[in-house]
């Protein structure tokens, strides 16, 4: 089980920021930074309730595929090493890098 932190509770409210916003303008109405902070909160989420990420593309289908991209995109290289092993996934790996994962995607929220 992930130990609950400071990083964890930023993911779960800043996701839910995002998500309202998603459900107000869609994925379009979203920064690439939004993007892939509700792909993050779809892994964690199910990750968390599930054990792995099988219900994470129930949620959104394709939230690998967006944030591998974003990632990419936004440089971070943490983020988009670890989702890029796709087929070596396991939640315990996920948990020993949650934080640098959370570290990275937070310093790299565009200053608005």
């Amino acid at each position: 089980m992930i130990a609950s932190t400071d990083n964890e509770s930023w993911l779960i409210d800043c996701g839910d920021e995002i998500v309202q916003k998603k459900a107000e303008c869609g994925l379009s109405g979203l920064s690439d930074w939004e993007r892939l902070v509700y792909c993050l909160w779809v892994a964690d989420y199910s990750i968390r309730n599930a054990g792995d990420l099988g219900a994470a593309e129930d949620l959104y289908e394709d939230y690998r595929k967006d944030l591998l991209f974003f990632s990419r995109e936004l440089e971070l290289t943490k983020t988009s090493e670890f989702f890029a092993l796709a087929t070596e996934f396991l939640p315990e790996k996920y948990e020993q890098r949650f934080e640098d994962i959370c570290r990275e995607v937070r310093k790299a929220k565009p200053n608005v």
